[in-house]
């Protein structure tokens, strides 16, 4: 049986800025994690994580995540999904392209999104890394609600993680990574502010 007060009063205490922890990576954090953990909930933790790869959100994950026995994971992901939904269609419109190109529609989901306006205000800002740092906020945010009065179950462990997700992407971005991801990113938006100068 999992001991989950003994793991989670084991995890480090996360904030936006943590800059780890007696030079312990992300994955070495979530492995010790992993090995306190049964292997049915390690199933669990596995696929909640293959979120976070890129290629893995579809319209076939998300389903799956909608169908979870973790409200935590159905609520998380149905937020991220509105959330890549709205930057999808602002891209589109920039972009001219049709509207709801690669946006993701789930059956018989509610397709209402109370926190479309914020997105979208950050979806506004000129510079890219402040963009997504306050999508990263806005995600921060929701987690920080979806645990509100959670304490010692899994959906704290699966807090924690998408935290460190979120941490471990920004400490990764020491000054040559950040003016990388600035030219990868600033094709994407090339054009979408008109008569703004993009410099380094």
């Amino acid at each position: 049986m999992n001991n989950y007060i003994y793991i989670i009063s084991s995890l480090p205490a996360l904030s936006q800025d943590w800059k780890g922890s007696d030079g312990f990576s992300a994955q070495e954090i979530i492995a010790e994690i992993k090995e306190r953990l049964s292997a049915k909930d390690n199933e669990k933790i596995d696929f909640f994580l293959k979120g976070f790869e890129d290629d893995s959100l579809n319209k076939e994950y998300y389903e799956k995540a909608a169908q979870d026995k973790s409200q935590f994971v159905k609520d998380y992901y149905k937020f991220d999904m509105n959330v890549r939904n709205v930057k999808a269609r602002f891209l589109n419109a920039a972009f001219d392209r049709p509207a709801d190109q690669d946006v993701i529609v789930l059956e018989g989901q509610d397709p209402s999104f109370e926190e479309e306006d914020k997105v979208k205000a950050v979806l506004q800002n000129k510079d890219i890394l402040a963009r997504e740092k306050g999508l990263d906020d806005i995600m921060w945010n929701k987690i920080y609600e979806l645990t509100l009065f959670h304490y010692l179950d899994m959906d704290v462990i699966y807090s924690f993680l998408a935290k460190l997700h979120i941490i471990d992407r920004w400490l990764k971005l020491d000054e040559q990574t950040g003016r990388e991801m600035f030219r990868k990113l600033v094709g994407e938006v090339r054009g979408t502010f008109k008569g703004v100068e993009y410099s380094e």
